[in-house]
């Protein structure tokens, strides 16, 4: 029991690193449209009030392009690219707005409302790839983590019920004698079930154990990889960990043991 917790416990962990990667990511991900020169500037502020308006879109941000070319030099300046920045003439950098994304699956909706204004937008960087990979990841990672609870929730329960129904055959005499002298089933059954609830929570108990002394190394090994993303073991994971593994150990032991003894009993 104690393997199958550890591999819930730690398929809980893992499953939330790779939600905050993905989080991360999605946070990343936005819409950068070019405009037109010469565009109005009210119609500039309507469509980016439209597009504020979507509970989808987290920030719009609208960038003039004399904020554009200080940028551009700014940077050719940081790379040392001095020669650059010092050349004048008519600005060829277009406006923008850049469109911050909560949820990259509504991509295509804000390229609709970027492109129903005519004239206004003259182009819109294309990262539909991006975004469509992102969305299929994270949908198929939540059904694999989905299916491998289920199996691991099943294997435990398959043990615990294995488990329980020895120490039945082992006091088998024991049992015949109680049901003679007129016990009920369920006098009988509450022993049993307590001890699966007992086996469950001392299985838990020594996950916890094990989680907890390899959690900091753990956390360390995970930064170091991948620094820049923003996976670790926080209080609140700490806390769903733990009321996940107590929880599932205490109702995985009783329930298996219920069952056990209940298929003895119906005998």
């Amino acid at each position: 029991m104690v393997l199958m917790l550890l591999l819930l416990s730690g398929l809980l962990i893992v499953l939330s690193g790779l939600s905050a990667g993905l989080s991360f990511v999605q946070q990343k991900v936005d819409v950068q449209a070019y405009l037109n020169d010469g565009v109005a500037p009210q119609k500039i502020t309507a469509l980016s009030l439209q597009l504020e308006a979507l509970p989808e879109v987290a920030s719009v941000t609208y960038t003039s392009k004399d904020q554009a070319l200080a940028e551009w030099r700014a940077q050719q300046a940081a790379q040392g690219n001095s020669d650059l920045v010092a050349v004048t003439g008519t600005n060829p950098i277009p406006a923008s707005l850049n469109v911050k994304l909560r949820d990259p699956a509504v991509y295509g909706q804000v390229i609709t409302v970027l492109e129903a204004p005519p004239g206004v937008i003259s182009k819109i960087d294309e990262t539909q790839r991006v975004v469509d990979a992102i969305v299929a990841i994270t949908n198929v990672l939540r059904t694999i983590g989905l299916a491998i609870v289920v199996m691991v929730a099943l294997t435990v329960l398959f043990i615990v019920v294995n488990t329980i129904r020895m120490a039945v055959m082992a006091r088998a005499d024991e049992i015949e004698i109680m049901r003679l002298v007129g016990a009920s089933d369920a006098f009988i059954r509450w022993p049993f079930i307590f001890e699966g609830l007992l086996v469950g929570l001392l299985g838990a108990l020594i996950t916890l154990a094990l989680l907890s002394l390899g959690a900091a190394p753990l956390s360390h090994l995970t930064n170091a990889i991948v620094n820049e993303v923003p996976i670790g073991f926080d209080q609140r994971l700490g806390e769903q960990v733990l009321v996940l593994v107590l929880g599932a150990g205490a109702l995985l032991g009783g329930l298996g043991a219920w069952i056990s003894v209940r298929t003895y009993l119906i005998r």
